[in-house]
């Protein structure tokens, strides 16, 4: 006999889906899904419910492996199209959830080994204060020391076992600055685990500073010129185009980091006194002034562009589900607005460097460059004392023989 069968804006479903395709395409609609997604979305639900009919599944045994099933089986049969997302499917999945038809999402068990890991993580968040970026990357080194042990563990390293294992990179042909970052994560691993009494020697100082020269080139920055070509590209007649435009404003007049203006929320924009609390690295909080186009443009962005929703994260995505903005996502929009301008190869970093080649060039001192970009040190900002061209004419010492 036939499962049943329901008809939501043309699209029939047939099968064990097919009861639930009315509260899913009104959780669609209540993501911000435009209508036409709204079918596309529901014609994937339409070949899921069929191939779980062909699988014998019912809708009670569907999970997230299923669907990394599904999906494996539209590219196997070269069904995959871009409308089909598997995000519209795990829409799917909260909605059979909320419902009470599945149970919650089963936690996948860590081994030892991530729990490890895990543990280090929070070491770094709590004690090193350290932002996610680099913790991250300080995780993902450590996991490549712990493969490389085998099957030993933490307890029997030596300090034989760090240089052996920072050797073996040496001989696979590891630049000067490559391993770098490596020994850094390395050693605020090993010094984890004798804070934490994992190894009963501190083995961070087996872990030597990678010694050597590296070129040391301007910091790249565009001119001024090139940066209003980067703002005019965006058409400000979309709503795209008016939060790429204040996203490339802030980028390029306060000098934030891709990080720093994907975490900026409602309430960090202080608009009676024109000011904007910034979230650096690490747990760094700070207070700039808010220019005035800067301004503009976000609370056009605001009026104009950004999609109803209930996150306080100021910028969201394009398109639904309108979830905040990932800082990948603003790195991602700059290289878009530079292929526009035939200017490939700009990323978001280069307009940090670029607000503070032009606060140079005005006479700002650099103790105050490195207060609006927020650098611990002003080591950091010396790197920019080698764009003021005027500053370095009076340091340079006369040609032997020359009549100066």
């Amino acid at each position: 006999m036939p499962g049943p069968s329901s008809r939501v804006d043309r699209v029939l479903v047939s099968g064990p889906l097919a009861a639930f395709v009315d509260v899913y395409a009104a959780e669609l609609a209540a993501r911000g899904y435009r209508p036409l997604s709204v079918v596309n979305e529901l014609r994937q639900v339409r070949r899921l419910s069929a191939w779980m009919t062909a699988q014998g599944l019912g809708v009670e045994q569907l999970d997230a492996g299923r669907v990394e099933e599904f999906l494996a089986w539209q590219r196997a049969g070269g069904r995959f199209r871009a409308q089909w997302s598997r995000p519209g499917l795990l829409v799917l999945l909260e909605v059979l959830r909320g419902l009470g038809v599945l149970g919650e999402e089963p936690s996948a068990q860590l081994s030892g080994r991530e729990l490890l890991l895990a543990s280090f993580a929070g070491y770094l968040r709590s004690e090193r204060g350290l932002a996610v970026g680099t913790i991250h990357s300080h995780r993902r080194h450590a996991r490549l020391f712990l493969a490389g042990l085998g099957g030993r563990g933490l307890a029997d390293v030596t300090s034989g076992d760090v240089t052996a294992w920072l050797g073996d990179g040496a001989r696979l042909g590891w630049s000067v600055s490559s391993p770098r970052g490596y020994v850094s994560g390395l050693r605020a691993f090993l010094r984890f685990g004798f804070v934490d009494g994992l190894i009963a020697t501190d083995l961070s100082p087996a872990a030597l500073y990678v010694s050597g020269r590296t070129p040391s080139p301007l910091p790249k920055a565009i001119t001024p010129g090139q940066v209003r070509e980067l703002l005019e590209s965006c058409d400000r007649r979309t709503a795209l185009g008016r939060r790429d435009y204040a996203l490339i404003l802030l980028l390029s007049r306060l000098g934030l980091r891709c990080g720093e203006v994907a975490r900026l929320t409602l309430d960090d924009v202080d608009w009676r006194a024109g000011e904007i609390l910034v979230r650096g690295k690490g747990t760094r909080i700070d207070r700039l002034p808010l220019p005035r186009d800067v301004g503009q443009a976000v609370a056009a962005y605001l009026k104009r562009g950004r999609p109803a929703s209930d996150y306080r994260q100021l910028f969201l995505r394009a398109n639904a589900p309108f979830s905040p903005i990932a800082a990948k996502t603003v790195g991602a929009t700059v290289r878009r607005a530079s292929r526009r301008c035939g200017m490939a190869g700009i990323g978001s970093h280069c307009l940090r460097h670029t607000a503070a080649c032009e606060m140079v060039a005005a006479g700002v001192s650099l103790a105050s460059v490195g207060q609006v970009l927020r650098h611990r040190s002003l080591q950091s900002t010396a790197l920019y004392a080698r764009v003021d061209i005027e500053q370095l004419r009076s340091l340079a010492q006369p040609w032997p023989g020359s009549p100066a």
